[in-house]
């Protein structure tokens, strides 16, 4: 479908990256990778052919169509939504035309030979229109449009009428409907929240064609992606397997790259003795230059930098009441539309709370309700005693000082905190050394949200709400922010479409559905297994306008999980997860063998390169013996490190597999 061979890319001084080879072919979906700057945005412009490479060449099968999703929409012509989506398929348009004058020509037709050859060229055109979607097209571009999560009243909207999110959309939607060969994707899933996640991803995994995609939704490249791009500092890296089978081979190569590096430099350290010790004596002039020689050649093993990971030492916050926040009878409306009405809601001390529900269900509405920032029109909102509230959302961006360093950023909320744990604070959002001095003004929207979340948990709240906190955050920040919410010692409740942070974060799952909120006890899984045994049990001609099942016992309506034995798919997670930290300790273990063989080796080599020792050819030849039965060693139990922790890969795989399904 497409090669790429020795693509080179770089802007003044800077490459962003070079020798860069991809073969791509039908049925590849590739998750394009790398810190932001990286070039993954530029690799897109290459590959669709609208920036030249520095080097290098793009070959495509011949016919091959590429659709191309940016990071800003496309132009409309300003028609209804429905219709700009029908009129993506340019060939079917085009079909639909010749076919509409071929008939009119037949009509005004008397020459019997014509006739012959007008209704010939219909029917070739008819069959045409028929593979190009033909009269199910208008279903397919509703049913997609439904699956981003248009309703039917929006089919017949001006484009003009949509918020800046739900144009993205619609430019996908248009996108998917022309059905091309191979899909370029910069960010699609910014805009979608989790019921669009979901269909997006159902979409994608049997999409015929082929996908190059970047995202920083660490669960939707594990769902969709069967292969890797890394751009990598230095180099560009190709994998197998969705993000989750690189991480694991990243950390593999890592350890094995650091155990060459080790040994390496202790081959260094032992040359650089004998030259030291001999550089002046004329008799080993010889010796000593060759090996300045040999140390000279080596190619010397540079790590990559980890990704640097910090554990926060946040405000302690006061001590609030067991509740928090209780509304009452709360009413919200916005003009005609009725958001909630009669809405009653609790959340107590150490609830970490995720709000899911489709777009437009009242999330957002909520969240600023609990915060305090919406007003409503009856009802009550309660605070808790001592509970004192932060709230993030995107507008908080506009509310840093553009003319403010970072620094003066973090200490206008933290005026008592030392510069030393400012410095540690902002060194935990990937900021160091003259970073923190660069004004607000220069800052790029990912990284202006990451100041604007560091003054957030500098503030000593006990109640946090955040809307959307990932957004514009890539997956190292998405992780440093799981972190840091984990450490976080008051009461969470946030609105994300990230599957990840959810999963790591919360304890209780409140969907809202109309209006409605029903609250899940548990973590997102156990929201996830609920759902699907009640969408298995529930009658498709039987919705229940309540959202709980008929059956649903008094104690789980209550929020109460009752007892019941384990599902087949539960006993098995349970003993992979038994056998996973079973193996967990057995690679312990063989480390620590490792660790002790590489020490006695060092030790011995340490002695060989000892010119007093060289004159006992007894003790040498038992010494040379031991080294040699220590390196024999030392390789197999490299070979049942390895062993181990290809199973205890395939074990976390099928675990991952069995929480997705």
């Amino acid at each position: 479908m497409l090669f790429a061979s020795d693509i080179s890319k770089a802007y003044s001084e800077r490459t962003l990256f070079s020798r860069l080879h991809l073969s791509m072919a039908t049925g590849d979906r590739i998750a394009l990778i790398g810190a932001n700057g990286s070039g993954k945005t530029t690799l897109l412009d290459i590959i669709s052919g609208e920036t030249p490479p520095d080097t290098g060449s793009i070959s495509r099968q011949r016919n091959t169509t590429i659709g191309y999703l940016k990071q800003n929409p496309g132009v409309f012509a300003g028609h209804f939504l429905l219709q700009e989506v029908l009129n993506a398929n340019h060939e079917a348009i085009t079909l639909a035309g010749r076919m509409a004058a071929t008939t009119q020509a037949l009509s005004s037709a008397t020459d019997p030979q014509e006739q012959r050859e007008l209704t010939a060229l219909l029917s070739q055109l008819d069959e045409d229109l028929e593979a190009a979607g033909g009269e199910a097209r208008e279903h397919e571009a509703k049913a997609i449009l439904s699956g981003l999560g248009f309703k039917e009243s929006d089919f017949s909207r001006t484009i003009g009428e949509f918020s800046g999110g739900w144009i993205m959309r619609a430019e996908l939607a248009r996108l998917l409907f022309r059905k091309p060969d191979l899909l370029l994707l910069d960010e699609p899933t910014n805009h979608l929240d989790l019921e669009a996640h979901l269909w997006f991803e159902k979409y994608l995994s049997s999409f015929p064609g082929g996908v190059v995609v970047t995202s920083h939704d660490r669960a939707f490249l594990n769902h969709v992606a069967n292969r890797v791009l890394a751009i990598e500092p230095g180099e560009v890296v190709h994998h197998r397997g969705n993000y989750d089978d690189y991480l694991v081979a990243r950390e593999r190569a890592l350890e094995v790259k650091q155990a060459a590096a080790a040994r390496q430099e202790r081959e260094i350290q032992r040359q650089m003795r004998f030259i030291d010790r001999f550089r002046s004596k004329a008799t080993k002039a010889t010796q000593v230059q060759s090996r300045i020689k040999q140390l000279e050649k080596i190619e010397v093993i540079e790590l990559p930098r980890a990704t640097r990971k910090v554990r926060f030492t946040f405000p302690q916050p006061p001590r609030s009441g067991s509740d928090v926040v209780a509304l009452s009878n709360v009413g919200k409306s916005y003009g005609d539309n009725v958001v909630y009405h009669g809405l009653n809601l609790k959340l107590e001390r150490g609830d970490r709370v995720a709000l899911v529900g489709p777009n437009g269900a009242g999330k957002s509405t909520l969240l600023k309700i609990l915060a305090g920032v919406l007003p409503i029109e009856h009802g009550q909102r309660k605070l808790g005693h001592n509970v004192v509230s932060a709230y993030y959302s995107q507008h908080v961006l506009d509310l840093l000082d553009p003319a403010n360093t970072l620094l003066q950023e973090l200490r206008n909320v933290a005026p008592a905190e030392s510069e030393q744990n400012l410095r540690t604070t902002l060194g935990g959002f990937l900021f160091s050394g003259d970073d923190i001095l660069k004004p607000i003004s220069v800052l790029s929207g990912g990284e202006k949200a990451r100041v604007a979340l560091a003054k957030l948990l500098l503030w000593p709240s006990n109640f946090l709400l955040m809307d959307e906190p990932t957004n514009h955050l890539d997956i190292a920040s998405r992780e440093i922010l799981a972190d840091a919410l984990g450490d976080y010692h008051g009461t969470i409740c946030l609105v994300t479409h990230d599957r990840t942070l959810i999963r790591q974060v919360a304890n209780k799952i409140i969907e809202i559905d109309a209006g409605r909120p029903r609250v899940f006890p548990g973590d997102y899984d156990s929201y996830l297994y609920v759902k699907q045994q009640e969408a298995e049990s529930r009658p498709p001609s039987s919705p229940h306008s309540n959202g709980t099942r008929p059956d649903a016992s008094n104690a789980e309506r209550n929020g109460r999980r009752s007892r019941r034995p384990l599902s087949a798919g539960e006993q098995e997670r349970r003993a992979l997860s038994s056998q996973s930290r079973k193996l967990a300790i057995q690679i312990d273990d063989v480390s620590a063998a490792i660790a002790e063989r590489e020490a006695l080796s060092a030790e011995l080599e340490a002695m060989f390169a000892d010119p007093e020792q060289s004159g006992d050819w007894a003790q040498l030849e038992a010494s040379g013996e031991r080294y040699r039965v220590l390196k024999d060693e030392e390789q197999s139990l490299w070979d049942e490190w390895e062993r181990l922790s290809m199973e205890a890969e395939d074990v976390e795989r099928k675990l991952a597999q069995l929480k997705t399904d």
